[in-house]
């Protein structure tokens, strides 16, 4: 068979059936034909190009001993030939078909060692393989180099993108690595790109081994896993398994696992506070820091400790990396600062974190979820719920247990701070589900702390008095640091006032008085708590409960002081009294309105005259004033006038006057008439005008 035919021929089915209408069942063998007997030379010519050698060379040995010894045509008649039949284009490449039917019919053993030459040859001349090793190992190649080339790719993609890591380390078992050696990266890669499953089952194979390799690292990727699960206390038990001998840079990690979970001694024992980083680095620096700064948290006075951990949040975003922790340098500041009565510190810590990348995509949903913690102890609530957005849509995979867990809690949290009691039960409801999937620890208080009072607000006490044990137990082994202490404390004490339960408030009240002589967070919340006992006894001075509600917007707890201080005026009977603690109240929580309808809530709280110009209607046509607007709303919700006066910060006496106004005003004869003529009036604001 001259070239001319096989010209004549091949266009028949390699131009026009193989790239129209894809590979037909028997291209390969018709190619193989086609080039065999005296075309043999241009098909292995054809064949080494198609596996990835280039022109003009160097080409396999085999091939140039041939043309060198003159077995063959020279290189370019070789070449002439195969361009004249159509099999290759002027640039040396082997047109598609053409090479999907060489690939597809030579044995697969003469393939793998063209390619193996190939990796010689790159090897040779000190040149990456590169997507080429890619290529290679999932085309079945086994071969130490491409493998090794595959893990040094995937060692560099780990800290910023696990998820090619992941592929890349795939590939390079596919290539030969050793599943052992690669176990504890590839569990890291896992895990930061969200699944949890496979790091845990990667990390397991590798801890049941005799000897571990890399043994350090799959502990801080199994801590980390633990955490993320909402189990702190298997991440402990990881790091005491691996011993003070063997944890190296990772003894600070293992500091925050132990103190989180209450095995303070095992910290200590684990973690010198006064050593030195292990390395001048400063990723070794920040770990360093970050481990002192949670250990002075600890002492009567941790006053240190926000600062450091705050230092060591700077320095890991500057180093632009991610580790396996159990907690971000950032993330333990803001916890920190949220415990030490200062929001706008930790919502600042949070957000330059979060544009940093600090910890990686796996960090970033518990960052946004602290931020938006931050903003409702502030009372920005829409702020809260756009954090909260951020934080559910940050990745690709759902939010993992423990941060689940802080997310349910923070809208239990908003449903509560805005009387929505329908919103609240749902909320339970979902926080109910979340609490199966965590535990308790010491980075876990603040939710915990919340739920405690909802479910005090919702008679459901019975269903975390278990945890609230176990919070009390941790708090105790650590010596009951004030710093973590109080902010617990004083949850437990809402939830008694709540509960009607003396008993239950005396042991924290107690704790919150001891912490004074440490805290000043500790003075302003057990002055509240009495206030608060006061108010309820209707046995206060207005004063004491301004005084008391304004401390507590200094401590990042406006809603809690204005709460206190509208419930008091709702109590007194002087109206100066009255006036003046919802003044105060509307001071600390401007936005008063539960309905969310903008308001400002600085409407004067007296009763406003019935008599009104003209017809008694106002300009958008409903008949009603905007703090009327304000009161129906409540009114349809079914709430008291008591309620509606705390909802708003008016006195329950107003309340009454403005929905007597207003039943006069739109003609209703009785209350089922009002409650239809109000829907209407409301519904006539919200339509659109002309």
């Amino acid at each position: 068979m001259t070239s001319h035919q096989i010209d004549a021929e091949t266009p028949a089915y390699l131009h026009t059936d193989l790239s129209q209408t894809g590979q037909p069942p028997h291209a390969a063998e018709l190619m193989a034909k086609q080039l065999k007997g005296e075309n043999s030379a241009v098909r292995e010519l054809l064949l080494a190009l198609s596996v990835g050698f280039t022109l003009p060379g160097p080409l396999p040995a085999a091939l140039e001993r041939k043309i060198d010894g003159g077995e063959v045509e020279s290189l370019d008649a070789l070449v002439k030939r195969a361009e004249t039949s159509g099999l290759l284009t002027p640039d040396g490449t082997v047109v598609g078909p053409a090479q999907h039917a060489l690939l597809t019919v030579a044995p697969t053993a003469k393939v793998h060692a063209l390619q193996r030459e190939l990796v010689s040859v790159y090897a040779a001349n000190r040149q990456p393989l590169g997507d080429f090793a890619r290529e290679l190992a999932r085309g079945g190649l086994a071969d130490p180099r491409v493998a090794a080339e595959l893990e040094h790719a995937g060692n560099k993609a780990l800290e910023h993108d696990p998820g090619l890591a992941c592929q890349l380390y795939d590939e390079a078992l596919l290539a030969g690595a050793d599943e052992l050696s690669t176990a504890a990266r590839r569990a890291q890669a896992a895990a930061a790109d969200g699944d949890l499953d496979a790091a845990t089952r990667i990390i397991d194979t590798l801890l049941v081994a005799d000897d571990p390799p890399d043994v350090r690292r799959g502990v801080d990727v199994a801590a980390a896993v633990w955490a993320q699960r909402g189990m702190l206390a298997r991440g402990a038990d990881a790091y005491s398994w691996l011993g003070a001998s063997r944890l190296g840079p990772s003894a600070p990690l293992a500091a925050i696992a132990l103190v989180g979970s209450g095995y303070r001694a095992g910290a200590e024992a684990l973690f010198r506070a006064d050593e030195p980083p292990a390395s001048p680095t400063l990723v070794a620096t920040t770990l360093a820091q970050t481990g002192k700064g949670i250990m002075e948290t600890l002492v009567a006075d941790p006053d240190q400790g926000l600062p450091r951990l705050i230092h060591a949040s700077d320095m890991f975003n500057a180093a632009g990396t991610a580790l396996p922790m159990p907690e971000t340098p950032a993330a333990l500041a803001a916890l920190v600062a949220l415990h030490s009565g200062e929001p706008q510190t930790a919502e600042t810590v949070c957000r330059s974190a979060a544009a940093a990348g600090q910890g990686g995509n796996a960090a970033k949903p518990r960052l946004f979820l602290l931020q938006a913690w931050s903003a409702m102890m502030q009372d920005k609530l829409e702020d809260a719920r756009l954090a909260i957005n951020e934080a559910t849509k940050a990745n690709h995979w759902p939010l993992v247990p423990r941060d689940e867990f802080l997310c349910s809690a923070l809208e239990v949290g908003l449903a509560r701070r805005n009387g929505d009691m329908p919103e609240l039960i749902n909320a339970w409801e979902r926080a109910r589900e979340a609490m199966l999937h965590a535990a308790v620890d010491l980075y876990s208080l603040l939710p915990w702390g919340e739920l405690m009072i909802a479910a005090a607000r919702l008679r459901e006490s019975r269903r975390v008095v278990h945890y609230v044990d176990e919070a009390n137990q941790l708090l105790g082994r650590l010596g009951d640091p004030p710093l973590w202490a109080v902010p617990f404390h004083w949850a437990a004490v809402q939830a008694a006032l709540l509960s009607d339960s003396p008993a239950d408030l005396a042991p924290h009240a107690t704790a919150l008085a001891r912490a004074a002589n440490h805290s000043h967070l500790a003075v302003v919340l057990a002055t509240a708590g009495k206030t608060w006992v006061s108010v309820l006894a209707d046995k206060f001075r207005p004063a004491d409960v301004e005084a008391a509600a304004r401390n507590l917007g200094r401590v990042g707890m406006p809603w809690e002081g204005a709460r206190l201080a509208g419930h008091a005026a709702a109590k007194t009977e002087e109206r100066k009294d009255m006036v003046r603690l919802l003044s105060c109240a509307r001071d600390l929580h401007p936005q008063a309105s539960s309905a969310g309808n903008g308001s400002s809530g600085s409407a004067d709280p007296r009763p406003v005259p019935s008599s009104d110009q003209g017809n008694g209607m106002h300009p958008d046509g409903s008949g009603l004033s905007e703090r009327e607007k304000e009161v129906a709303r409540l009114v349809l919700e079914g709430k008291t006038y008591r309620e509606i006066g705390e909802a708003i910060y008016i006195s329950p006496r107003t309340a009454e006057h403005h929905i007597a106004r207003m039943r006069r005003r739109l003609g209703a004869e009785n209350r089922s008439d009002l409650l239809a003529r109000l829907r209407l009036a409301l519904n006539s604001d919200n339509t659109p005008q002309e």
